[in-house]
């Protein structure tokens, strides 16, 4: 989930200065942020003309205010559909073991069931003490479970898989080496 966004679309409920940003942040997901990021990422956003300063509370607290192009972004990725998408470190790592001789494509496999069963009984462990967490618990559960489906397919298909040594075939291009003076 992106905070810039999210505290964007807080932001639209009413000004907030940095630290109750974060709390309501907190509120809302159950998710933590470091304070400090919080401040940045408002930074970044008055940077990129989404939000403004709106005054000092009584405490002389700055408060933060969305500007009209932070509320059409906000409402926008609130309307819009979120696709989990970027790199998969562990999908990534996997692949690369398989071409690797010597590398333990088994025990990798291995490691990482451990890994994510012993997530699976943390989050089962926990309590949801609101319906956000409940949301939050139950995503994070599903996305554990297809996880450990997804390796039983790895399995599989890194079954008789040979690993292979660099290619003889060398890239026209590359960095020339630098002259020592």
């Amino acid at each position: 989930m992106s905070v810039r966004l999210s505290l964007l679309a807080i932001l639209d409920r009413g000004s907030c200065y940095g630290s109750q940003l974060r709390a309501e942040y907190e509120r809302r997901t159950g998710a933590r942020v470091n304070v400090g990021q919080v401040y940045t990422t408002l930074e970044r956003l008055e940077r990129d003309g989404l939000v403004r300063g709106a005054g000092l509370d009584d405490e002389a607290r700055v408060l933060w205010e969305p500007t009209a192009d932070g509320r059409a972004e906000a409402r926008a990725w609130l309307a819009g559909a979120s696709v989990v998408e970027g790199r998969d470190e562990v999908a990534l790592k996997i692949a690369l073991a398989v071409t690797l001789p010597g590398a333990d494509v088994p025990g990798i496999l291995s490691i990482q069931r451990e890994a994510i069963r012993a997530a699976l009984a943390e989050v089962s462990d926990e309590s949801a003490d609101s319906v956000t967490a409940a949301i939050v618990r139950a995503a994070r559960r599903e996305r554990l479970e297809a996880g450990l489906r997804w390796l039983d397919e790895v399995e599989a298909l890194t079954a008789g898989v040979e690993p292979f040594d660099l290619s003889e075939q060398r890239p026209r291009r590359g960095r020339p080496a630098r002259t020592v003076v």
